[in-house]
């Protein structure tokens, strides 16, 4: 993999013409162990977000060694990298041959539950297998509400009484029970662990044995850009965050039993940037080689403001100094499906044209897991990256509000 300084330097060495990530392994390994050094509690990364063997093999060198998987592609994917590692199987609902893989090839034990099929079919699996029910770790997945940018318990979950029940069950099997919740990625309310914890205390104290554990799951959000024209969104910082937690959970009691969190944005977020290329201006409008099929769905369905900075190409022509007249863009993907325009704006200098480059920033989460190759299209460049996004530069997305205050 090739290296260099920052974004611009491989812009302009490489003149790329198709979309280059740029990965900073240093950036992913500080971001790591500031969040184990934060969390009272075992640190699972949740795979899902990123499982780009180099962001794997990244984590295992910071000190990560559990990993949060939901199917026989991401077990792989850690066992590649670590033969070690803990693996937590905590997709609420599976297919049966799975169940069985985790068991049994790669040794997995701890799973979540949040129905009583999955109970039956775990069971099946483990009597099979003849394993002794109390070498697993069942969680109950518990509904919670709040507000995140991807909202999880429309999907999964058992309503708190539905959780007690499957509690019982579990534990007449000899299982060992612990609980467990997802409040959304990207979540937006500070309140939600605290709302989640006191659902968790609810059946907790209805259960009449000790859990095994509490997972808290994911949902520390990452930091990216603004939209100037929209009031902005006041979140605690992620130290601010934690220290609510720790005292939440020391409140519900819960500092007493084993704890796990599922972090995945928070991690990978700033680890990566990306180098995409003006194809076309049309007015305001600009269509870059990449989009909402690649690399930029958050931005689209999670209406995430991404940071974004620009990179002019001194070959083609001179800007005029009109560099710091700082407006909105609609950006268009490569596509030639309609609906792959991004739902929020890039805020860049006046002047960009067709050629220049933008190096979009904080994209680590998500944006490769969910790159497709629809239309032909699929990003797969990579070059190591040394100076964080931050130090660079100001990207005109972060900087916006600021300009438009002065």
């Amino acid at each position: 993999m090739q290296r260099f300084d920052n974004a611009k330097a491989a812009a302009l060495a490489l003149r790329p013409d198709d979309p280059v990530y740029c990965f900073r392994p240093e950036v992913l390994k500080a971001d790591a162990r500031q969040f184990m050094g934060m969390f009272p509690g075992k640190t699972a990364y949740a795979v899902k977000t990123n499982g780009e063997q180099l962001v794997l093999k990244t984590l295992v060198e910071a000190g990560v060694t559990a990993f949060d998987v939901a199917s026989p592609g991401e077990f792989a994917a850690v066992r590649a990298v670590s033969p070690d590692a803990e693996m937590l199987y905590m997709h609420p609902v599976k297919a049966q041959s799975d169940i069985r893989l985790a068991l049994e090839k790669y040794g997995i034990r701890i799973i979540a539950i949040d129905h009583e099929d999955e109970i039956t079919k775990l069971s099946r699996i483990v009597q099979a297998l003849d394993i002794d029910p109390g070498t697993i770790t069942v969680f109950v997945r518990i509904q919670t509400k709040g507000q995140a940018a991807y909202e999880l318990s429309k999907k999964f979950g058992a309503g708190p009484a539905n959780a007690v029940e499957l509690g019982h069950r579990l534990h007449r099997h000899g299982y060992k029970v612990g609980l467990c919740f997802h409040v959304g990625s990207q979540i937006e309310d500070p309140d939600v662990y605290e709302r989640a914890l006191a659902s968790a205390d609810w059946v907790r104290n209805r259960l009449g044995f000790d859990i095994a554990g509490l997972d808290v799951g994911g949902g520390f959000p990452a930091e990216y850009g603004e939209d100037p024209r929209r009031k902005k969104r006041e979140m605690p910082s992620l130290g601010q965050i934690m220290s609510r937690l720790r005292g939440d959970l020391r409140e519900y009691g819960f500092d007493e039993v084993p704890l796990v969190a599922e972090p995945g944005r928070v991690i990978v977020a700033r680890a990566f940037s990306l180098i995409v290329r003006v194809l076309l201006r049309k007015g305001r409008r600009l269509y870059i080689n990449d989009g909402i099929w690649a690399s930029l769905s958050d931005s689209w369905t999670g209406k995430i403001t991404l940071p974004a900075r620009f990179i002019a190409d001194p070959a083609i022509r001179s800007r005029n100094g009109l560099e710091q007249n700082i407006v909105p863009f609609k950006v268009c993907g490569a596509t030639c499906d309609s609906v792959d325009i991004l739902s929020r704006p890039f805020w860049l200098p006046e002047t960009i044209d067709t050629g220049d480059w933008i190096e979009i920033g904080h994209i680590g989460a998500y944006s490769l897991s969910l790159r497709t190759r629809f239309n032909g299209f699929y990003p797969d460049t990579f070059v190591e990256v040394t100076t964080p996004f931050e130090e660079g530069e100001a990207p005109q997305g972060l900087a916006s509000l600021e300009t438009m205050a002065d």
